[in-house]
């Protein structure tokens, strides 16, 4: 858990600091290895590596490479693309959970507000 909360923190420190191309890549090596540390090597890449989530894996792993490379912005957007379509299956358990904390649930149901995180934690597979 430590090495993705780091790669968090130095993901988002890299893009507060206008994307600095070291900070991202210290980010992205971080979060990839603390994601392989939490649920282990075989199983994170049967995650990446799923027949249906091909296209995304490709988008978020092109990031990271183009991070590295030197490009830090567009390394970014397909990163964040990639993300969001690997884990969409999880915003719904994670509107959920959020909804029932106190503060922030109610947080989440003012008005301009509560449509996006409906739109966001709607869940569009059969499971």
């Amino acid at each position: 858990m430590g090495l993705t909360g780091f790669g968090v923190f130095f993901l988002f420190f890299g893009m507060i600091l206008f994307f600095d191309t070291a900070l991202l890549a210290i980010g992205n090596i971080l979060f990839v290895t603390g994601l392989s540390f939490v649920i282990g090597l075989e199983r994170t890449f049967r995650f990446f590596f799923q027949r249906h989530k091909a296209k995304a894996t490709g988008f978020f792993l092109g990031g990271v490479c183009v991070v590295l490379i030197g490009w830090p912005i567009v390394g970014v957007v397909l990163e964040t693309y990639g993300f969001f379509l690997l884990f969409r299956g999880f915003f719904p358990v994670a509107v959920g959970f959020i909804r029932r904390i106190p503060v922030l649930g109610s947080l989440l149901n003012l008005p301009g507000i509560s449509g996006l995180v409906d739109k966001v934690g709607e869940s569009n597979t059969m499971v």
